[in-house]
């Protein structure tokens, strides 16, 4: 075989496999920009939901989890049991997984198959945290007599905070 024969061959068999970076026919972002609520935020959020809990003589453990159901901030009023902490932050987990607030998951409850997954809790208590279309994660709140009144104070945590984070987009 000819020198020639074999180059032609060869860039022949080069054009079948082509090396180098392959362009899709959309432009895509190699990295992407998330907004996360800073740590004094959530904090101001879940003093109105302790506050609101304070107001109708409930004491409540409350928990504010980042978009990705890392806790940001986690508080127990004085008197709150100590078991507050860990349902709060169940209930603040499941609404930020299911991003929607854990009173819509109530009805299934333990029939659901979610039931059974580790670390969620199907009863009402948390609501997501979203603002201007951005989701940041959700409040969780646990210790009132009923699972409604702690979505209440819940919601008027995520409230709280609501028109800031609108207003910094």
């Amino acid at each position: 075989m000819t020198v020639l024969r074999s180059l032609v061959l060869l860039g022949a068999f080069a054009a079948l496999f082509p090396v180098g970076s392959v362009q899709a026919e959309e432009e895509f972002p190699l990295a992407i920009n998330v907004r996360q609520m800073h740590m004094e935020t959530a904090l101001t959020a879940a003093r109105a939901a302790m506050a609101a809990c304070r107001a109708e003589g409930i004491q409540v453990g409350v928990t504010v989890v980042d978009r990705r159901g890392i806790e940001q901030v986690v508080l127990r009023d004085v008197v709150a049991p100590h078991l507050t902490l860990g349902v709060s932050r169940m209930k603040a987990y499941t609404a930020n997984e299911m991003s929607v607030a854990t009173s819509a998951l109530e009805e299934d409850g333990y029939r659901s198959p979610l039931a059974h997954v580790p670390g969620l809790f199907l009863g009402a208590g948390a609501v997501p945290i979203e603002a201007g279309g951005v989701y940041y994660g959700a409040i969780g709140v646990s210790g009132a007599p009923s699972g409604m009144q702690d979505e209440a104070c819940a919601r008027a945590g995520a409230e709280a905070i609501e028109i800031e984070l609108e207003m910094n987009m």
